[in-house]
């Protein structure tokens, strides 16, 4: 992969913030989108200072929305995300572009259109999972099994992201899956939209801290049989949530990133701007 991206040293935060005219509403909305999943997350301890990277594919542009280098997860807003190219060109905002971030994201976004998000973080449980000698999550309730069929593993770290071809590497062992464990480090989840990857990774972590408060009774675990997985997965996926009469149907992802986005409204998180 072609870069135009160079080693960056943090030297001092310059921001240059995009007003929502001079982008499309499309690229607007999902810059609201990926602010939001940055307050969710650092409200439920999944970020780790400034560090870890959560982007969002740009509507119909070879692009991504990331935040600059140094910025809290709690200071993110909707103008204030730089727009990377695939090849590491910075298209608008002001900021450093933090190299394992373009590493990581720009090759897992290029791959597949149902990468448009693209999560990775270090959040304690998922990253405890991470760091077994079998990192594999055992299908032991309905969060693992909903989550089952979607998790690839990176069991061969390769220490820190410094070259695209790194994340051409764990683009290629994700594939169309949506959840990377990745071995001695942390996770990958992705997403469609940022509420999909947001209610998995939100998922993902419930499940990997019941597993690990299971694991300390030092008890057998109980693990689902394979039907009985299949048809929780089925149950969740394909059988509607409520009964259908209040009107058009909406997700399960949907009606939670909405419920999360109200809470930061009533809260007066200042994130749309």
């Amino acid at each position: 992969m072609t870069t135009y991206l160079q080693e960056t040293v943090m030297t001092e935060l310059t921001l240059n913030p995009v007003s929502r005219h001079e982008v499309s509403a499309a690229e607007w909305e999902a810059r609201i989108d990926l602010a939001a999943s940055h307050h969710f997350a650092d409200r439920n301890g999944f970020s780790q200072g400034i560090y870890n990277h959560l982007t969002l594919a740009v509507p119909d542009e070879p692009a991504f929305l990331l935040l600059p280098f140094g910025l809290h997860w709690s200071e993110a807003t909707a103008g204030v995300f730089l727009k990377v190219g695939y090849d590491g060109r910075l298209l608008a905002g002001g900021g450093q572009i933090q190299r394992s971030a373009y590493c990581i994201h720009a090759p897992i976004h290029a791959f597949a259109t149902q990468h448009a998000a693209v999560f990775h973080t270090h959040m304690p449980y998922a990253s405890a999972i991470a760091r077994l000698a079998d990192q594999r999550l055992l299908i032991t309730g309905q969060a693992e099994a909903l989550l089952s069929d979607d998790i690839a593993y990176d069991n061969d770290y390769q220490a820190l992201a410094r070259e695209p071809a790194e994340g051409e590497r764990l683009a290629e062992l994700l594939q169309l899956k949506s959840i990377l464990f990745m071995a001695n480090h942390g996770v990958v989840v992705t997403g469609a939209t940022a509420a999909e990857a947001w209610d998995r990774l939100y998922a993902l972590e419930y499940a990997c801290q019941v597993q690990l408060y299971a694991r300390w009774t030092g008890e057998p675990l109980r693990e689902l049989t394979p039907a009985l997985r299949e048809k929780v997965r089925h149950q969740i996926t394909r059988t509607p949530l409520h009964d259908g009469r209040t009107g058009a149907y909406q997700p399960g992802h949907v009606l939670h990133f909405n419920a999360l986005k109200r809470l930061l409204d009533r809260d007066g998180v200042v994130y749309r701007d």
